[in-house]
């Protein structure tokens, strides 16, 4: 069975709800999914044995958050190259830092950017059902594109 890893910066709790959210949405795909804080992610064995991985972290002055940051130097030196990527973020004004984020996952990591892009929504929608809707179907969308 293909498994999935979302690491994701949160100070408020929208980003971890939405991390919860989307991995909800990578189990109604048949998927194994596991979810880390930046903060778990202490050297590049963490990130051995995944088909698929998605980043997020909220977006802070049209920008990621500097945990999210320091979590992709790591990331870098963990040889990605080839595996599906997506992002994801809330924001209330912007919501620059997914599309940053998969750009990075991209063209530096060489990894396979996901077809539905970058994932951002809201402060406000995120508390809908709506909200959890979206979240939940980016991640059912990632988990059907992961080799099964």
């Amino acid at each position: 069975m293909s498994k999935a890893l979302i690491v994701y910066f949160s100070l408020s709790g929208n980003t971890e709800k939405m991390a919860q959210y989307i991995a909800e949405g990578v189990r109604m795909a048949g998927r194994e999914v596991m979810v880390k804080k930046v903060s778990e992610v202490k050297n590049t064995k963490a990130f051995e044995g995944y088909d698929g991985y998605i980043f997020g972290s909220p977006t802070y002055h049209r920008d990621m958050a500097e945990p999210m940051k320091t979590f992709l130097f790591l990331a870098r030196r963990a040889n990605l190259e080839g595996k599906l990527a997506g992002s994801f973020g809330s924001y209330t004004h912007s919501g620059d830092a997914p599309g940053i984020i998969l750009e990075t996952m991209e063209y530096v990591f060489k990894m396979e950017p996901f077809e539905l892009g970058s994932f951002n929504l809201k402060d406000d929608v995120l508390g809908s059902s709506e909200g959890m809707r979206a979240c939940q179907d980016y991640g059912r969308v990632f988990g059907e594109k992961t080799s099964a």
